[in-house]
């Protein structure tokens, strides 16, 4: 690996191998523009670099507009048999990466491409990761702003990562994070977890979110909502230990109230009249249990993914890499 001063160098004369992966899901409408803007980027940066589209099951025209683009762009195309998601095309992208460095961006013109220098100039100052933060996350949903804003309380608070506020998956990641990255086996990502889990040296650059240049957003709440649970339970066991504590807890006042009542029937001799108090105690208990097997299914859930050792993902076209 590179030390900064080599790293200093290699931007110096150019010589960096700078690897792009782009997951795209239907942006026929962008693609083209984009990737012409990017390759015009790349070339006033360095002589060496590669664009990894990486086409996560799209049903309009976004692969046969990449593959119309003129052959001297040095773009390799993976093709997902279906649409696994943004976590699995992301993981195709960086397990098919060469370069010194890899550079995460979406093909929707959010993230500007004019952050990249400032990137790349961390990275020879010997920084391992360089990911962007949101100044603001205004052109969202006041529910989703409130949503992202607890997800990011809560993981702080229960994982042992420590996760950047407001962080994406727009960053520059160093040769030797994207080989350990590609050690990891699990099916099940939550990629802004494993950028954290590595470790290395990393800083943050602020940068502003920019509009779509066409299209929508194909991320709802309920996805978001998935993506959060898997974050918390592949970094946290947090859920269960808390659930311990309440069914102790609950066992506890139980056992108490138990002796309540036989201490006030010995003493006046007549059962307490309590119907409605039974039905809300069952009904309390039930949905206790309920919820605490809803979190065990979670985690159990995890496992069965796992242990049936499946592919990550699977290719249904491949261009422009070397056999």
């Amino acid at each position: 690996m590179y030390s900064p001063s080599e790293r200093h160098l290699h931007l110096q004369n150019k010589t960096a191998f700078i690897s792009c992966v782009v997951p795209v899901f239907n942006e026929e409408a962008v693609i083209e523009e984009f990737i012409i803007n990017l390759h015009h980027t790349l070339q006033a940066l360095t002589t060496r670099y590669e664009i990894i589209v990486v086409d996560d099951g799209s049903r309009d025209l976004t692969i046969e507009r990449v593959l119309q683009l003129p052959k001297g762009y040095p773009i390799k195309l993976l093709g997902l048999s279906r649409n696994f998601g943004k976590e699995i095309a992301l993981t195709a992208g960086i397990e098919h990466s060469v370069g010194d460095v890899v550079v995460l961006l979406d093909a929707d013109f959010q993230h500007p491409l004019d952050k990249l220098p400032i990137f790349l100039g961390y990275w020879a100052e010997g920084y391992d990761m360089v990911y962007g933060i949101r100044t603001h996350r205004k052109a969202e949903s006041y529910l989703k702003r409130q949503f992202a804003h607890l997800f990011y309380w809560i993981m702080q608070k229960i994982a042992k990562i420590d996760i950047p506020n407001n962080a994406g998956d727009f960053r520059l990641m160093d040769k030797k994070i994207v080989e350990a990255l590609k050690q990891f086996p699990e099916r099940t990502r939550f990629m802004k977890g494993l950028y954290a889990w590595v470790g290395f040296k990393k800083i943050g650059v602020p940068f502003e979110v920019q509009d779509r240049a066409a299209g929508q957003s194909s991320w709802r709440l309920s996805k978001l909502a998935e993506l959060a649970v898997t974050g918390i339970t592949s970094f946290s066991d947090v859920p269960l230990r808390v659930w311990g504590f309440v069914g102790f807890s609950i066992s506890l006042f139980a056992l108490l109230y138990a002796i309540y009542i036989i201490t006030v029937t010995l003493i006046y001799g007549a059962d307490l009249p309590g119907f409605p108090t039974l039905v809300v105690a069952i009904m309390f208990l039930g949905g206790i249990q309920l919820l605490s097997i809803g979190i065990l299914g979670e985690y159990i859930a995890r496992i069965f993914t796992e242990v049936k050792q499946r592919p990550k993902y699977l290719l249904r076209m491949k261009e422009g890499f070397d056999d």
